[in-house]
């Protein structure tokens, strides 16, 4: 048997894998725990998390392709805020009315569930 630990969309899963063939290992006598998931690392821009308060959430899951704007810039309902990659498709998160930027919560490359803040309007 052999032990691996695989990263899967930032989440950090501990796996052992029985080779074929190979002589079978006694079971361990407790199950290795699962690590947690590493916390993603804070964004370089300057920014206040979570300062506005209109949420500018994800449609899709997927990875932050894209970030065309910055704090404090103005936006209209429909402009994109936000630019993420799924299924080799780029999909615009659009501001879902006028505001200012008050946060960007996340970086280029990030990966991101369906529903997770991305940023927020004042």
């Amino acid at each position: 048997m052999k032990n691996y630990t695989i990263t899967v969309n930032g989440n950090v899963y501990d796996v052992t894998v029985e080779e074929k063939g190979a002589a079978p290992a006694p079971a361990p006598a407790a199950p290795a725990p699962i690590a947690a998931p590493k916390p993603a690392a804070a964004p370089a821009a300057p920014k206040a998390a979570g300062a506005g308060k209109i949420q500018v959430k994800a449609g899709a899951a997927g990875k932050v392709f894209q970030i065309p704007t910055s704090v404090g810039q103005s936006v209209q309902p429909g402009d994109t805020v936000v630019v993420i990659e799924a299924m080799k498709m780029e999909i615009p998160v659009v501001a879902p009315e006028a505001g200012t930027i008050a946060s960007i919560d996340v970086q280029v490359g990030d990966a991101v569930e369906a529903g997770a803040v991305l940023a927020t309007l004042n």
